[in-house]
């Protein structure tokens, strides 16, 4: 890991995504972890940034926000369900090098004492050692256990709960309040208990692992739900006779959708589909990885179940998918190879909207002066070639030189 002490950087002669527009030949300033000035270079003065590092790109460098990644179980052989204070370091150190600067630990469907072991870890983590230097947690996404049993998909089937709004307050104690998004099958909370709960704390209620129908899909949306888990995975399909969760979640703007975007999960024409249908303003682009991203093929584990991962792709052993191995690098790539969207749109679903959705877009999510200095350079072909954190540069591809 590259570090930087000082923390004022310039970075010159970019391409810049910034959230007003695009400056084609820009410069940016960083102080104190934030972004301080951006400008264009016909008006940049070296000598007015003597004292400071300054790294000058080469032609056909973009620079963009960081990736939130709020749906991630783990990387590099490490889980959030692990419980380990390791676990989230590894991840942490990790992510930069596809580009996440911030995250969502996940977790998923286990016994209680499980995921309560996951949660008071992850809080007590960023309460003491979420630095900079690495990828920020920025809270939890509690997929499970309130799911349905009728489409668990790499979920254990036996440690499934019905809602309970008073198990959740137990475990958001236990989190000391990080856990920022749920995923649950609102046709099993009566009276939709639990989604009124969250939604009245500012919590995003999120449709997945359901089985409902259209019409409860509709109820749900008016009791507060507004996300949709992994669009077309885990959830009741589209059909001509029952628009089902999908259908619904293609129909409905209130609904902002989550894609796994590897071409394993969705079929890139069913990519492009949800993408003419949704729109560049309701995808949030996910990786839903597991510990075998980062690592060779070969067997690995989720939530105790043997997974077997060849050629990048996780199946359990009764053949149900198991996550991913998708880096939000290759997602970014991806959706614009099967939609032929722009690199602004993708910096759209895979920076901002997540900020956006979750309630932190006051600070991060898009490129804007005083919002933190999480940013990626990529190269010529869209790959990583730096990544800063917080102001600190912390992945290099080796190509980068100040």
């Amino acid at each position: 890991m590259i570090t930087d002490e000082q923390q004022e950087l310039v970075l010159k002669n970019l391409c810049i995504y910034t959230e007003s527009g695009i400056f084609p030949k820009g410069y940016m300033v960083i102080k104190g972890g934030k972004i301080d000035t951006i400008g264009l270079m016909e008006s940049f003065h070296e000598e007015d940034w003597s004292n400071m590092r300054i790294i000058d790109f080469p032609m056909g460098m973009n620079l963009i926000p960081g990736f939130i990644d709020i749906h991630i179980h783990g990387a590099n052989d490490a889980d959030a369900m692990d419980g380990s204070w390791n676990a989230l370091e590894r991840m942490a150190d990790t992510l930069p090098k596809e580009g996440t600067t911030s995250f969502l630990a996940t977790t998923m469907t286990q016994d209680a004492e499980s995921i309560e072991k996951a949660l008071s870890t992850i809080a007590q983590y960023l309460g003491s050692a979420n630095q900079t230097g690495k990828a920020e947690i920025i809270g939890i996404h509690l997929e499970g256990p309130f799911i349905s049993e009728k489409r668990v998909g790499a979920q254990p089937i036996q440690s499934v709960k019905k809602p309970d709004v008073a198990l959740f307050k137990k475990w958001q104690r236990l989190a000391q309040n990080h856990i920022k998004l749920v995923t649950m099958a609102p046709e099993e909370d009566e009276n939709f208990e639990l989604v009124r709960y969250l939604k009245g704390e500012n919590i995003v209620p999120s449709m997945g692992h359901s089985d409902a129908v259209y019409d409860q899909v509709l109820s749900s949306i008016q009791a507060g739900v507004n996300h949709v888990t992994h669009l077309f995975n885990g959830m009741r399909g589209l059909h001509h006779r029952d628009p089902g969760v999908a259908g619904a979640a293609l129909l409905h703007s209130e609904l902002v959708a989550e894609m796994i975007v590897d071409g394993v999960h969705i079929h890139p024409e069913i990519v492009k589909l949800a993408f003419f249908q949704k729109g560049v303003d309701h995808i949030i682009l996910i990786t839903d990885s597991m510990r075998a991203k980062w690592l060779d093929d070969g067997i690995s584990s989720l939530g105790g179940q043997k997974v077997i991962v060849k050629d990048g792709k996780a199946l359990l052993e009764n053949g149900a998918l198991a996550g991913s191995t998708l880096k939000m690098n290759d997602a970014i790539n991806n959706m614009m190879n099967f939609t032929g969207c722009t690199l602004q749109d993708v910096v759209k679903m895979a920076s901002y909207n997540p900020a956006k959705q979750i309630g932190i877009l006051d600070r991060k999510g898009s490129i804007a002066k005083g919002k933190d200095a999480d940013l990626v350079v990529l190269d010529e072909n869209n790959q990583v070639a730096l990544t800063i954190c917080n102001g600190q540069i912390v992945y290099s591809n080796g190509g980068v030189t100040a």
